[in-house]
């Protein structure tokens, strides 16, 4: 059962229709086509419609997508199938063969090179050239193949005009170690003519306009394909080959391929020589024949490696031997162009047969001992021309027709021999199916003494003149009572049919209506002996061992040969008994319309062809019993989660017994049997009934496990958070301790140094320290301090105070602050002498009235007023007043400000050494200090910071 698409996508495998009918066939074919779905199932039956357009479903990742799956595990694809029939043969150590049919322009052969694509890319890629040779080769020799035996016809711009099986031999590990090509039926009679709007084969095209200039020269061939009667093409005809490009590819594939050079330009001579064959015309001179292009005479001779004379001989005499004697017998005009004809058709079909023979040489297996190497398997792939109704049939389609007749036979008669045998195997009880037998019209066609093959074949040994009229007069007479054979004779109101020209047979695709104009010649396929002859006394060595019946005298008696049409039905008979022995696998190719487009889906045009193909039969075979059945394992796989028996795990004692309890609980019992190892569904509701269950579960597994997945990243999150906190909060206390230590170990003799451990530089903090750090510091430097003036006096003690309230209060606002000097303090005693008694017996007279402790400054200033006039004047500052003096009159105090009344007081930045004291009344003191014993000692400072520590104490 394939994988379940959309249903946007229509059903992928046809089994699965609600109802088996051509409509509902149709309707799903179509909107799988229009949705861009082109391959779609019929149990194990791939139906490939031609998309007319590339498409990237053939990639590299698509090839990994289907190594190893199963056929229904994956979206309908040919990879599928491939992959199918490659397990089979390896694993089973089964011969396994692919069949791949459709009309011409169906897309065969390109289902053949992604067959032959997939099986290249999925064999051990281990490094081994042989290995790699073969792959290589297999694949190039698609390429040469082509050129010889595909033509564009109005169906197909590469339509296959030969079949061929190939063979792929594989080792007992599974790696291609060689192969092996069968071709069928070239549609030689295409080297001479071709319907309006169709060409030759490619091989033609490519030599003369891909061809480099030196060798069209060479071989006396000019770039017009128009200048050739065998390759004209009727019309302006448009398509997508391009003759240049695909010259050089095959020329490349040939090379690597093994031909050698020689080889290579005698296939050139060769082609030259049948374009130039084309060109020839005879006339009469009275009662001989002349070659009116004479002068190709010898390009023909130089091309075929031959005397002129002996060409022209074979072109216009044909020898014969009476008993003993031998004479040359003329052909006339019609004659020698039968023959000229003949050789082409021949020397083309020989050249084709000798390249398949030559890619065989490569390819096929060598030094292989099953008794050493281990037995090798087989995968077949069968390309081949598909079913064909022209406006005019010949001889090739009816050989064609019969070959897919042969065909479908076989495809009918496996699939319902599996079905059966697949039943019996698994004990399920088989019910007999109606489908249509197409052995009526194979033995119509080749039954003995009775066949329109066995009736060709004796006209042609019939002595005398025989004309198509006469065969067809034969199976008239013959056949006048078959149910599927029909001519104007037997229905002479029949208008479509000519008389003596016309017969139609009702094939299982439809009826078709064949010309028996060239039936005659096309079966003896008659080619003079001269001719012959005349290519095996070539001097090209490769041309020579084309024509080994040359070697023959004249007079040597031979069995007559086997007709074209005794060769083709056994060549048939041997590739169906091939088939039969291989497990078969299909591809069924349809073709959606005949103008290319890659988007139009003609209904009638693919109904035939789904008629044709016995395709509602296969599905009526599938689904006659069972529609679906699936080994209890994958059965198991895919619905598990359905049962609570089952999920996840059943502990039944089989995986049957679980698959029974599944079914039984969803209420399906009915529908379903039980085989040995698979399980079997009636119809297809059952199986969409499952998905949508399985749908609906899978939706809520999803979201559980998306939740415990969810709920496990938290966990894991939460761990990976915890451990790192952990490792965090160690690293942090690892740093924070190293720096501790680091701390204590710098500092540690600190007390011992002369300079207490200022020189010693702090080491860089983590930063959760920082704020430590900054405490520590200063805790440090407190006690250097501390260290430094432990042993002051009071008074030192006063005096380090005041200058420390001067760093507050001026640093940076003044150059000099005074601080390298001891602060005296009452400078009045030491900067005037002789007035030092007065002023010591005002300053004690004023301690005893004011009750002051002690001194904080005094100096002599000047004094300027609010009219800007100066005086000499002295200061006293005690811890309770601030005095103004008159030095002149004994220091007599002109001025008493207590303290508390100071708000305030401001210095300049200069050297004058102004200061004005601010009061609460307004009435500031402006002075500047002056008369310093050493002139100009800056006292600012002092004053300032004796203030300020006073006031803060």
């Amino acid at each position: 059962m394939a994988e379940h698409e959309s249903l946007e996508f229509g059903k992928a495998d046809f089994v699965l229709l609600d109802n088996v009918s051509i409509e509902e066939f149709m309707a799903n074919l179509k909107l799988r086509f229009e949705k861009g779905r082109i391959y779609s199932y019929i149990g194990e039956v791939v139906v490939s419609v031609n998309p007319y357009r590339a498409m990237n479903i053939y990639g590299r990742d698509t090839i990994e997508q289907y190594k190893g799956r199963e056929l229904y595990e994956r979206p309908p694809h040919l990879f599928a199938i491939a992959d199918a029939a490659y397990k089979a043969m390896k694993r089973r150590n089964k011969d396994t063969c692919i069949v791949i049919s459709g009309e011409s322009g169906a897309g065969k052969t390109e289902a053949s090179k992604y067959i032959m694509q997939y099986i290249a890319a999925i064999t051990n890629p281990n490094q081994r050239a042989e290995v790699e040779r073969v792959k290589n080769m297999l694949l190039k020799s698609n390429c040469v193949l082509e050129a010889f035996g595909n033509a564009k016809t109005n169906r197909n711009d590469n339509s296959s005009r030969f079949g061929k099986y190939m063979d792929i031999n594989f080792d007992f590990k599974g790696d291609p170690i060689g192969g092996h090509i069968n071709n069928y039926l070239l549609e030689k009679s295409r080297v001479i003519f071709q319907q309006e709007g169709e060409r030759s084969f490619h091989s033609f095209y490519q030599l003369v306009k891909g061809a480099p200039d030196s060798l069209l020269r060479s071989l006396h061939i000019q770039k017009d394909s128009t200048a050739y009667s065998y390759i004209k093409v009727g019309g302006q005809v448009k398509s997508s080959i391009n003759d240049g490009a695909d010259f050089k590819a095959v020329a490349d594939a040939m090379k690597v391929i093994g031909f050698t050079a020689e080889e290579i330009q005698t296939v050139y001579k060769i082609l030259a020589a049948i374009i130039h064959l084309g060109n020839l015309k005879f006339g009469t001179d009275g009662d001989v024949t002349l070659i009116e292009t004479s002068k190709l005479v010898a390009i023909l001779g130089d091309l075929l490696s031959t005397k002129e004379e002996n060409v022209e001989k074979a072109l216009l005499y044909r020898t014969v031997a009476t008993g003993r004697d031998v004479i040359d017998k003329q052909h006339t005009a019609q004659e020698a162009s039968y023959g000229r004809d003949a050789l082409a058709k021949a020397i083309y079909e020989r050249l084709f047969c000798w390249i398949v023979g030559r890619i065989n040489d490569v390819i096929e297996v060598k030094n292989y001992d099953a008794r050493v190497h281990g037995k090798n398997t087989v995968i077949g792939v069968l390309d081949i021309y598909g079913f064909e109704i022209f406006q005019n049939n010949s001889f090739e389609q009816f050989c064609i027709n019969y070959c897919n007749e042969k065909l479908q036979q076989l495809f009918i008669q496996l699939v319902l021999k599996q079905e059966q045998e697949e039943y019996q195997r698994e004990g399920i009880p088989w019910k007999h199916i109606d489908y249509f037998n197409n052995q009526i019209i194979v033995d119509l066609v080749e039954q003995q003494h009775k066949g329109i093959f066995a009736v060709l074949d004796e006209a042609c040994m019939n002595v005398g003149k025989v004309t198509d009229e006469m065969f067809l007069q034969a199976l008239n007479g013959k056949l006048a009572k078959h149910a599927h054979y029909k001519s104007r004779k037997l229905l002479p109101t029949d208008k479509t049919l000519e008389f003596d020209r016309d017969f139609r047979i009702r094939h299982y695709a439809g009826d078709v209506v064949y010309s028996v104009v060239g039936f005659i010649d096309k079966n003896k396929d008659t080619l003079f002996q001269d001719f012959k002859r005349l290519l095996y006394n070539s001097s090209n060595s490769v041309l020579k061992g084309m024509w080994p019946e040359g070697k023959l005298s004249i007079t040597e008696v031979t069995k007559r040969p086997l007709t074209a049409a005794t060769l083709f039905k056994n060549s048939m008979i041997s590739l169906v008994e091939n088939l039969a022995s291989k497990e078969p696998y299909y591809v069924r190719c349809i073709k959606p319309n005949d103008v290319k487009s890659p988007l139009l889906f003609e209904d009638e045009r693919c109904r035939h062809q789904v008629e044709y193909l016995g395709l509602l039969e296969n599905v009526r075979v599938r689904r006659a019993g069972y529609a679906t059945r699936q080994i209890y394992a994958r059965f198991l796989q895919r619905y598990k989660m359905i049962s609570e028996f089952t999920w996840p795990n059943h502990d039944l004692p089989s995986d049957k017994e679980a698959v029974k309890r599944l079914i039984q609980g969803c209420g399906f019992e009915h529908d379903v049997a039980y085989g040995k190892t698979k399980v079997f569904i009636r119809t297809p509701r059952t199986i969409f009934s499952l998905e949508e269950q399985r749908a609906d579960m899978v939706q809520r597994i999803v979201l559980f496990l998306q939740k415990v997945w969810r709920g496990t990243i938290a966990r894991m999150r939460y761990r990976r958070m915890r451990a790192a906190l952990i490792i965090l909060r160690a690293y942090r206390r690892y740093k924070v301790k190293s720096y501790i230590r680091e701390v204590n170990r710098r500092f540690k003799n600190v007390r011992s140094m002369k300079d207490n451990g200022k020189h010693v530089k702090w080491p860089t903090p983590p930063k959760v320290l920082r704020r430590f750090e900054e405490a520590i510091r200063n805790i440090y430097n407190r006690w250097w301090a501390w260290s430094l003036i432990k042993g002051l006096s009071p008074e030192e003690m006063l005096q380090v105070r005041a200058k420390v309230a001067t760093l507050e209060c001026l640093k940076g606002q003044r150059a000099d602050l005074g601080l390298l000097r001891a602060w005296e303090g009452n400078y009045l005693k030491r900067d005037s002498p002789e007035t030092a008694s007065s002023f010591t017996l005002v300053s004690s007279d004023l301690q005893r009235k004011d009750k002051f402790m002690r001194v904080l400054f005094s100096s002599n200033v000047r004094k300027i007023n609010h009219f800007n006039k100066a005086e000499d004047r002295a200061v006293l500052i005690t811890d309770r007043h601030l005095y103004k003096m008159d030095p002149v009159k004994q220091y007599k105090p002109m001025k008493s400000i207590p303290l508390y009344n100071v708000t305030g007081v401001s210095v300049s930045p200069g050297k004058d050494q102004l200061v004005v004291f601010h009061t609460k009344d307004g009435r500031d003191l402006v002075v500047c200090l002056q008369g310093m014993t050493p002139a100009g000692e800056s006292r600012i400072g002092e004053l300032v910071g004796t203030l300020f520590s006073h006031f803060k104490r």
